[in-house]
């Protein structure tokens, strides 16, 4: 036996002599295999997935649980908080069994051959068969030396040295065999660290522990996601003690309140800014919740077509199990001993290939469980999305009817101030503050339907009116000048006014500004073409007066100044002189008491002016002089100034001309 197993060991280490590190590993696994006294390992069971489907598995179910994240952003409500709740409790789960399927099948997959890769014999053990095989047959040995001991301590002297012959030769196969394990553990970690498409088992099963380390789900088999005491939605793991009914409802009150806060119900907000937001943020969580849904089936459908080889193979496996049943029946003893080697090689294949269907059941049960929460979560935010869509749709239609209200309100305030005001002035001040009016009203029912509270509302009225009252302040000031324009002595258009040095005839009233055509010689010539425009804050202003006609009032004093020769008859002159002027003006007379008695009823006053011509005589040291008033129209100024003036100069002999012959009074 040692002679034999001399040879083997030459034929290993001139293999080994070869460059090809492949046909190194594979041949001395060959060479091994040829020297194990009992041949007939059993094949593994075909595994359902390469390594690669497995990495890619675990990459589709890993970024499938991460959509637990985007849930728990879409939860805004009590109802979804704890449909997040249960769906976290089964993706844990679920995460939990897709690494146990992952493992068991990296399993099945150290157990396979690649001689078929190197080139070799495809029938040929792999390395961990091999390793299985030896620790078996040294665990064997162990035994025997172990009860060859016991027995030479109780032999008899003749015994002994047979005894301890036997336990000298076993103790050899045992180093034999420990030095093939030593051979074996090296070739075998040589050939996972060169294998190019990463298949081996060591290395497989070290990516997935690496993923696992990742996932606190899957590496600590605890149940609980990441990052989830910080999330407030942590749960303990299926089967972890104490998982009582109590823990988990603490647990879902803990993870409604981390979510919804202490704070109490938030308040109902119903302006239609609000509602829109609402609808268009519920119709987002249904495309959200429909995405998570369709990443769910295509997980579910990988691990059904991951199953169905599985299921296949059982059945093939049950067939095989039964036909060997039967031959048992009718089969000698040798007959029987090959069928019962078969049974055992059946049974740990059903075994390995159970223990991979079953977790796979358990993922399609649970993506069910969790496919029927999303539906309902579905079904509930549809229910939400087509109420935030019927309240939307009155609160509009509320607004619509409002403003309806407003504008035909409007409408008819407009048609009565034609129909029954007369005045165009009085007419254009009621159109104005009806035009101001109107868009308040719709300013305010709009602000106040799209504002969702009327706190917001007041405190962004007033800082609106903080900012229009720095930065608009000139322009406020002209608008609330306009009211006092057009009151009661208030300026209308074609009105005379002057203003500082200008006089001239109101063409246009803005709500800010006034325009002026400027008239020459302080309004007593025509036009100079030259139109002036003032802001209405005008009227605030005390440097720069505004002067104008009341209403219904047209004509302004004149004063001529006379000196008068000395020694006459001053009386007779006076009387004269109030004749001439009495005389020059007669032609207006009619109109300008008129106008003196509407401004004895525009002004209240009860003063007794008539209209008619003045003279008044001043005596000084230099002689006396005659101040003779008289009233004119502003149209006729000129003309009435040149009679006034010839016939006061006519009136009494040698009298000569004032300082200022003619000026207003």
């Amino acid at each position: 036996m040692c002679g034999s197993v001399l040879g083997y060991v030459k034929r290993v280490f001139k293999f080994m002599s070869t460059p090809n590190p492949y046909r190194l590993v594979l041949g001395t696994a060959l060479t091994l295999y040829l020297g194990v006294a009992a041949a007939g390992v059993p094949a593994a069971p075909h595994p359902p997935m390469s390594s690669a489907d497995i990495i890619q598995m675990l990459d589709q179910t890993v970024d499938w649980y991460r959509t637990l994240g985007i849930q728990q952003q879409a939860a805004s409500e009590p109802s979804d908080v704890l449909i997040l709740y249960d769906n976290r409790q089964t993706a844990n789960q679920v995460i939990g069994l897709a690494f146990e399927i992952a493992r068991s099948n990296a399993d099945i997959l150290a157990k396979q051959p690649r001689a078929k890769e190197a080139g070799g014999d495809p029938s040929s053990p792999t390395l961990s068969q091999l390793q299985d095989k030896f620790a078996a047959l040294g665990t064997t040995v162990q035994t025997e030396i172990a009860s060859n001991q016991q027995l030479l301590a109780n032999a008899r002297p003749a015994q002994k040295s047979q005894l301890q012959a036997k336990i000298s030769e076993l103790q050899g196969e045992l180093d034999l065999i420990n030095a093939r394990k030593t051979l074996l553990g090296t070739l075998s970690s040589f050939a996972n660290q060169s294998d190019p498409n990463g298949s081996g088992g060591n290395a497989l099963k070290a990516q997935i522990e690496a993923m696992a380390v990742t996932m606190p789900t899957a590496a600590n088999a605890t149940g609980a996601p990441p990052n989830a005491a910080a999330a407030g939605l942590g749960a303990p793991g299926v089967g972890a003690p104490g998982n009582s009914g109590a823990a988990n409802s603490n647990s879902a009150a803990a993870a409604l309140s981390s979510l919804t806060g202490a704070s109490g119900p938030a308040v109902a907000r119903f302006g239609i800014w609000d509602l829109a937001a609402n609808a268009v943020r519920l119709s987002e969580k249904i495309a959200t919740i429909d995405i998570i849904d369709a990443r769910t089936a295509a997980l579910q459908a990988l691990f059904s077509q991951t199953s169905a080889p599985l299921i296949s193979q059982l059945k093939a496996l049950s067939a095989r199990g039964d036909t060997l049943a039967n031959q048992a029946d009718s089969a000698g003893s040798a007959t029987l001993n090959q069928v019962r080697d078969q049974l055992d090689v059946l049974s740990g294949q059903f075994t390995q290939t159970s223990a991979m269907l079953i977790p796979l059941g358990k993922e399609g049960v649970l993506l069910n469980q969790y496919r029927r929460a999303i539906g309902n979560w579905r079904d509930a935010v549809k229910v939400q999305y087509v109420n935030a869509l019927k309240t939307l749709g009155v609160r509009i239609g509320v607004l619509a009817a409002l403003l309806a209200i407003v504008f035909a309100a409007a409408e008819v305030w407009r048609r009565a101030v034609l129909r029954y005001i007369l005045d165009s002035r009085r007419r254009y001040q009621f159109l104005l503050l009806r035009r101001i009016a109107l868009w308040c009203l719709v300013v305010i029912i709009i602000g106040f339907t799209f504002a969702s509270e009327l706190g917001s509302i007041v405190t962004f009225a007033g800082l609106i009116t903080a900012g229009l009252a720095v930065a608009m302040q000139s322009v406020l000031v002209s608008i609330v000048g306009y009211f006092f324009l057009i009151g009661k002595y208030g300026i209308r258009i074609g009105d005379r006014v002057q203003i500082g040095e200008v006089t001239g005839e109101v063409i246009e009233l803005g709500l800010v500004r006034l325009y002026l055509m400027e008239l020459g010689n302080r309004g007593l010539s025509g036009p100079t073409g030259r139109v002036v425009a003032f802001a209405n804050s005008i009227v605030f202003q005390v440097s720069s007066g505004l002067f104008k006609q009341i209403h219904g009032v047209n004509f302004i004093w004149r004063e001529i100044i006379l000196n008068l020769p000395p020694g006459i008859d001053y009386a007779a002159a006076k009387q004269k002189l109030m004749a001439a002027a009495t005389d020059a003006v007669k032609d207006y007379r009619d109109e300008i008491l008129r106008q003196t008695k509407e401004i004895q009823r525009a002004t209240a006053s009860d003063f007794a002016d008539d209209g008619r011509p003045r003279v008044q005589l001043t005596f000084s040291a230099a002689g006396a002089q005659a101040h003779i008033q008289y009233p004119v129209h502003l149209q006729n100024v000129a003309e009435t100034d040149e009679r006034v003036s010839q016939a006061v100069f006519g009136a009494v002999p040698g009298t000569e001309p004032g300082p200022n012959p003619a000026h207003s009074a």
